[in-house]
């Protein structure tokens, strides 16, 4: 322990006993985070909700922990805020692009006081200069005025990672760097990290893509459930080491039993050969009555969006979809509501429910979609049922009250109910639980096992994969853009949909067989 704690003092960073809180929920407990020196690429791994995000918000500036000790180089620092942390180093650039997109490169990379200034005003000529000198380290040579909405998402995110050097980083973030990238553009951007390391520039890694950390990566530090349960070289990690710290020994075991159609019919629904060039890529897959499929993959893998493309809110190049055997062609959700399509989207605040309007009218929306009224329906058949679907699904919340007055469980609950009123043939949804408490999603999953049993059909696409491992009769994992495997529940244990999401195949899939 007291060479521990040595080793710690003169680490470049050392982030240890982290403690927070947000309400009930316990995000980082006891959690460390040791660089010990400056030109490494420092891999944080968990799953969704381990913790990585509070962590790295803390590192960043955006949040404070309620207990815990950071240093760097030695010394006790306080990151007040993200200009503080900045100040002290630390650059975070994260898997959303935040670039001023009708401003230059220079412009972008020498943001606000960083512009060459002369006796006149914005030296640009100097300016231009000095973006070309900070993108040489990054192995880039982008015309400087070029604006920023031309570039590729490669080019977007090199700008980024240089004025992120443009303030003397010692430690640069990147959160899920190559989420959009393809194979070439993610080897462009190895690159440029490992120019970085050359330079002695601290590189702290996340990515779900396990080939790319065991490539990028020179030591890894592992979060579940906001503690931290594994640290040290990457030479130390298997990729079914890996797995198993980021889910849990206890996950490994063989889950229940799938439920089994008695009645062998013809799928519902039926996708063939869709591709959306860069986002799909001849996806099949058949859906039938009363059965759950699950889309697992990483974030932009293509789950969402295939729910997108069925939906009429993604166009697709090629591929066929038919709806009880019929072609299927929307050009708009209104054409997928009509023909008993449903979708419960991933954000429900912007796409999912109207905030100021009331439970009941956003519960008979779809319901009434075709209706022509004046007057809102507080009575009548419609209405009734909506008052039978909020009391089946135990909506805190009379039917007057506004939707932005409910919890997030509650307003959940309101995206899936006005789909229960008049129940479409085919019902998908993206991130049904995203944002509600235990209590909720349990509650969820329990309707969403009800409704199968009453025949429809549904598409679940979700980053957690406990989720689909408790609802689904079989599962579909996506990796960029394709269908790579397809698992019925009693194999798809969280490790291998884990290892399947982040593209592990070959030897890795062969040495989780063992266990798995």
């Amino acid at each position: 322990m007291a060479e521990a704690c040595a080793a710690d003092q003169v680490a470049l960073l050392s982030m240890t006993g982290l403690h927070k809180w947000f309400g009930g929920v316990h995000a980082l407990n006891d959690a460390r985070m040791v660089l010990a020196r400056p030109g490494v690429v420092h891999g944080l791994m968990g799953q969704n909700g381990s913790g990585k995000s509070t962590l790295l918000n803390i590192l960043s500036g955006q949040i404070s922990p309620d207990e815990g000790v950071i240093t760097m180089r030695g010394a006790h620092v306080v990151f007040r805020s993200p200009p503080d942390a900045l100040a002290k180093g630390i650059s975070m650039v994260s898997q959303e692009t935040a670039l001023a997109e009708d401003l230059t490169v220079a412009e972008n990379i020498l943001l606000g006081r960083r512009l060459v200034r002369g006796h006149t005003g914005i030296d640009w000529g100097a300016t231009r200069d000095r973006a070309r000198v900070i993108m040489e380290q990054v192995g880039v040579d982008y015309d400087p005025g070029w604006v920023v909405r031309t570039l590729r998402p490669d080019q977007k995110q090199m700008v980024e990672i240089a004025r992120a050097l443009s303030t003397n980083v010692s430690i640069l973030v990147l959160d899920e760097p190559t989420s959009s990238l393809t194979d070439e553009e993610t080897k462009g951007l190895f690159a440029a990290i490992r120019r970085l390391k050359e330079q002695g520039v601290c590189v702290i890694y996340v990515s779900h893509r396990l080939p790319e950390v065991f490539e990028i990566c020179d030591e890894l530090t592992v979060l579940r459930d906001g503690v931290t349960v594994a640290e040290g070289p990457k030479d130390s990690f298997t990729p079914h080491s890996l797995v198993k710290a980021m889910v849990g020994a206890e996950k490994l075991m063989a889950p229940r039993v799938a439920r089994v159609n008695e009645e062998e019919e013809a799928p519902v629904l039926e996708v063939c050969g869709l591709t959306a060039p860069g986002v799909l890529e001849n996806v099949n897959l058949q859906l039938h009555a009363g059965e759950i499929v699950g889309l697992a993959g990483l974030v932009g893998s293509g789950r969402g969006e295939l729910l997108e493309a069925i939906y009429g809110l993604r166009p697709y190049e090629s591929g066929s979809i038919l709806l009880s055997g019929a072609p299927f062609k929307n050009d708009e959700p209104r054409d997928a509501i009509k023909r008993g399509v449903g979708f419960v989207p991933p954000d429900r605040k912007t796409a999912g429910v109207i905030l100021p309007m009331a439970v009941r009218d956003n519960l008979t929306m779809p319901a009434t979609a075709e209706v022509f009224r004046m007057k809102d329906p507080k009575s009548g058949s419609v209405a009734d049922d909506a008052a039978a679907t909020s009391r089946l699904l135990s909506i805190k919340a009379t039917l007057a009250a506004e939707v932005r007055t409910l919890s997030g469980g509650n307003q959940q609950k309101v995206v899936l109910g006005k789909w229960l009123i008049r129940p479409p043939k085919v019902l998908m949804l993206d991130e049904p639980t995203r944002g509600v408490d235990v209590a909720a999603k349990a509650e969820i999953h329990r309707y969403l096992r009800e409704a199968a049993s009453r025949g429809i059909a549904m598409l679940v696409s979700s980053s957690e994969y406990d989720e689909l491992y408790e609802v689904c009769d079989r599962i579909l994992v996506f990796f960029r853009g394709r269908v790579i495997a397809e698992l019925p529940r009693q194999e798809a244990t969280e490790a291998r949909l884990a290892a399947l999401a982040g593209g592990a195949e070959g030897a890795m899939t062969q040495e989780l067989g063992a266990e798995l």
